[in-house]
């Protein structure tokens, strides 16, 4: 008598049970990760997370408040962009509805850079302040005002080269302006110093190629950078500089 051979169909369809075996574990594996995930999450900074959160959601600003500068670990990551996404939205609506084009903002990997033209500050080749530059750095400084981050102040020029007695080059028209806005925050506000800089960076950092009526006007500018939590951790700061120098 002979034996009846076996479909081989029947032995795919025994088979198929390890496949819903192994992706069972495989699911229960992952759901113990998740909860030995969450048992060792600490209670004080998840809670410190959810009022973050809520208070973003709700179009607060607790993520600039006192819980990040007593924790520098706060406000990192989603939260720290989510809330200089906020204060740039409300720095760009001000000027929107002045119809100040002269300003624009964007988000970078340093933070919030907030771009003045050359036109909206100053005359060309000059570093000093005009009298409708005020009206433009009163509305930044009302934002950035109580916030803890550093704020950089950076002048631009384009690559027409200057030679005066007072500017020998790009590189000091470029710092002179950077310093004047300094100085207009610092001595009319009562600005921190040492949470606020100077730099010129001449003709070297340009936003457009240097090809155009339209584009050497566009790099001629000063940036206003908020820079973020992380950076702003790792600026001296005048308590520190004599801490280390009294060592």
């Amino acid at each position: 008598m002979r034996k009846r051979r076996k479909k081989p169909q029947d032995n795919e369809n025994l088979e198929r049970w390890l496949l819903t075996y192994a992706d069972l574990i495989t699911l229960l594996l992952a759901f113990f990760i998740v909860m030995y995930s969450m048992s060792r999450v600490d209670a004080k900074k998840f809670g410190q997370m959810t009022q973050a959160l809520n208070g973003i959601l709700n179009g607060g600003d607790e993520i600039f408040g006192k819980e990040l500068e007593n924790d520098p670990a706060a406000g990192h990551g989603l939260l720290k962009l989510g809330n200089l996404k906020m204060l740039q939205s409300k720095i760009t609506d001000k000027f929107k509805k002045l119809q100040r084009h002269e300003v624009e903002t964007e988000i970078t990997e340093r933070g919030l850079v907030i771009h003045i033209m050359e036109s909206a500050l100053f005359k060309e080749g000059a570093a000093k302040l005009e009298p409708k530059a005020m009206e433009i750095l009163d509305i930044v400084y009302e934002d950035i005002q109580d916030k803890p981050n550093h704020v950089r102040v950076e002048g631009h020029t384009d690559d027409k080269s200057i030679q005066t007695a007072v500017f020998p080059s790009n590189w000091e028209l470029s710092t002179a302006r950077a310093t004047e806005v300094v100085r207009y925050f610092t001595d009319n506000y009562g600005y921190p110093s040492d949470k606020i800089s100077a730099l010129g960076y001449g003709q070297y950092r340009p936003v457009r190629p240097n090809n155009s009526i339209e584009h050497r006007a566009m790099n001629r500018r000063v940036d206003i950078v908020v820079l973020t939590m992380e950076l702003s951790l790792k600026e001296p700061t005048s308590q520190l500089y004599a801490q280390d120098h009294d060592q």
